[in-house]
């Protein structure tokens, strides 16, 4: 059924209240089309909406916002060393996460609590300590919304990039995600060396290693340093950490040696956004109910009653210092509407 003049409030984790002209949700793919062919609003734009946690709204939306619903976790392949898990886009991705460690299948663990759904995880190509979505994705299904045919779309297929996919440069906007499968081990092959997870483990008194320990250290980092989007909202990180070549790096570590960054195959370095923040002196700070978070400065908060375009003007005056004292530009990681 569409609605009519939806607040989208509750649809997205910053709890921006902007307005939809048109709202609907869909459970599966016919329902879908149907609402897309609905008269009332076929001739407007349209927007899918996943778990609203990769999202800025900093206007009303004119047009039909599609709220994805399509749900179930399924083993659908099995070989000598890989489980196959196919599961809705409209999922919740940590519950998804949660299914997958309790089946004892290896490859997410260091991909928990990350906020949205599991149609996301492609499309963002979602990353946390040093897991990547790329690593396990197998495939996925999408409608594509000018013919109505459902393409399936392998690994390769997607050009997966730093936060990046085909879904969001040459086919944006052009298909909806309706399912993803991931190919998952049976053996795990343990990812401990980024971040703090290694301390995490230790602290958390762990002898014996496994999938389950890694999930729950990589919770409890997330829990202690980025906010609960049910109490502040927000959309995590809403920077990329910027990539720039050997000459850019050599150049900044002799101006300020305790740059953090981290060497990329194709000889780049890869800096901390978060700290590159920082140094600018954001960390902390609030201009009325926009603000950056005390204990990250890559997550950009609503206290309360911010806009859309308040923070949004915040994260520009964010880039700007950056590319004045650093000579970086960032990228936002999170979509404006």
């Amino acid at each position: 059924m569409v609605s009519e003049n939806v607040l989208l409030q509750p649809y997205n984790t910053f709890g921006i209240a902007a307005m939809a002209r048109y709202f609907a949700s869909f459970a599966g793919k016919d329902e879908l089309v149907d609402l897309l062919d609905d008269p009332r609003s076929s001739q407007l734009p349209h927007m899918i909406l996943g778990g609203g946690s990769n999202i800025l709204f900093t206007q009303d939306y004119n047009g039909l916002v599609l709220k994805n619903e399509l749900k179930g976790m399924t083993l659908v392949g099995e070989d000598n060393d890989y489980v196959y898990v196919k599961a809705g886009a409209g999922e919740n991705w940590h519950r998804f996460v949660q299914y997958c460690i309790a089946q004892n299948l290896a490859g997410l663990e260091n991909l928990s609590l990350i906020p949205g759904n599991v149609g996301a995880s492609p499309m963002q190509n979602i990353g946390a300590y040093g897991v990547e979505i790329k690593d396990t994705f197998h495939e996925l299904e999408a409608l594509h919304l000018e013919d109505r045919r459902v393409v399936t779309f392998n690994n390769a297929d997607c050009h997966f990039g730093y936060r990046e996919s085909i879904f969001k440069k040459e086919y944006r906007h052009q298909f909806v995600i309706l399912s993803v499968t991931y190919r998952l081990s049976k053996k795990p092959h343990f990812n401990t060396s980024y971040g703090a997870i290694n301390q995490e483990l230790e602290r958390m008194g762990v002898k014996d290693l496994s999938i389950q320990a890694i999930s729950q250290a990589v919770i409890n980092i997330r829990s202690s340093k980025l906010p609960d989007p049910a109490k502040i909202g927000n959309a995590g990180s809403f920077f990329k950490n910027p990539a720039v070549d050997a000459a850019k790096y050599a150049t900044l570590k002799t101006a300020f040696p305790n740059i953090s960054a981290y060497p990329l195959d194709n000889g780049e370095y890869k800096l901390a956004a978060g700290w590159l923040i920082e140094q600018c002196g954001w960390k902390g700070y609030r201009q009325g109910d926009a603000g950056v978070h005390a204990l990250q400065a890559l997550v950009l908060v609503n206290y309360a009653h911010a806009t859309g375009s308040e923070i949004y003007a915040l994260s520009q005056q964010v880039l700007d210092s950056v590319a004045e004292k650093f000579g970086v530009q960032l990228e936002r990681e999170v979509n404006i509407v």
